[in-house]
């Protein structure tokens, strides 16, 4: 008998490494996306020292569009030096253009009200009619997708909302003055919930890169003109100044709103936007870091009203419904 075939197999017998599912990555997609997403406050801030709110917002569509051209560059290199390139990618048609340009639209709206309601209306105000925008996520989906959502779901929307609502309640200002700026923030919310149902329904066919480079894109060529009428400055004119849109760009942009297009495949916008109500949370967070911006009681116990709404919602048989059969494609 050969010696070798009589020694056993010394070939060492290293773990299994778990394979993470497609639906754990896509919540931790939204975690990070949050994460990310709640830096905005500060840089938007720190670039409206020497930038209007437009030049920001210009500013922030144009480089993460050409940060974004290079990552979908570099993505398409690889795919075409590979052995199997996709054959099987389709033309872009009419459909998918006339949406990717709503996506855009709608994009650009949310965050064009939102800056202009900050000029007409308070902090608190803008901030507390922004985040409604899980009440429109929902609606929306209900009516136009016809999903159906249980009552625990809808009770952990309504929690959630109610600890959101009240981060902002001590300096909320009731009053005539203040109903443009309000009625701006609360069209922000509109077109927030309208870019998630859009994404969610693009994502079905194409990446989150192509999307994303596709809203910002149509983000900037809507900016220009707006800045170009409306403010005296279009670029940042120091090094803190081009810091922060780029920081805003990538950080935000890229980062926070790519994770969040990449989560929109596996999980439901309703189901995305109560999870978008912890920004507030993570933002107050930072700038209690950050800005050493004082954390009261209330602030405290609304935050554990928005987790809880958020655990109430995620626990439903409709968020459980989503997961599976997400975890089953």
């Amino acid at each position: 008998m050969s010696v070798t075939r009589a020694l056993p197999s010394i070939q060492p017998h290293l773990p299994k490494i778990p394979k993470i599912s497609s639906t754990v990555s896509a919540l931790l997609a939204v975690f990070l996306a949050i994460a990310s997403l709640s830096f905005a406050a500060i840089f938007i801030r720190l670039s409206e020292r020497e930038l209007g709110p437009f030049s920001t917002i210009f500013n922030r569509f144009w480089i993460a569009f050409i940060v974004l051209g290079v990552v979908y560059a570099l993505e398409h290199s690889k795919n075409s030096d590979s052995l199997d390139p996709n054959p099987n990618v389709e033309p872009l048609n009419r459909r998918d253009v006339m949406l990717l340009i709503s996506a855009g639209v709608m994009f650009w709206g949310c965050l064009a009200f939102w800056a202009w309601s900050l000029t007409l209306t308070g902090v608190a105000n803008s901030t507390i009619l922004h985040n409604l925008t899980p009440l429109f996520t929902t609606l929306g989906a209900w009516i136009i997708f016809r999903e159906s959502f249980d009552r625990p779901f809808l009770m952990g929307l309504l929690i959630a909302l109610i600890g959101a609502i009240a981060l902002g309640l001590d300096d909320f200002q009731v009053g005539a003055e203040h109903l443009n700026g309000d009625i701006a923030a609360l069209l922000s919310a509109v077109f927030s919930a309208a870019n998630l149902m859009l994404i969610e329904t693009l994502r079905h066919k194409f990446p989150a890169t192509v999307i994303l480079m596709w809203c910002c894109g149509v983000g900037a060529i809507l900016s220009l003109p707006v800045v170009l009428l409306a403010e005296d400055q279009l670029f940042p004119i120091t090094v803190s100044g081009w810091l922060s849109v780029i920081a805003l760009a990538v950080v935000c942009q890229v980062v926070g709103q790519g994770l969040q297009a990449y989560s929109l495949k596996r999980l439901s916008s309703g189901l995305v936007g109560i999870f978008l109500l912890l920004d507030p949370v993570f933002a107050a967070m930072i700038a209690w870091i950050v800005f050493a911006e004082g954390l009261t009681l209330i602030n405290m116990m609304a935050f554990a009203t928005v987790l809880g709404g958020i655990y109430l919602a995620k626990s439903s048989q409709y968020s459980d419904r989503i997961l599976s059969e997400e975890s089953s494609t």
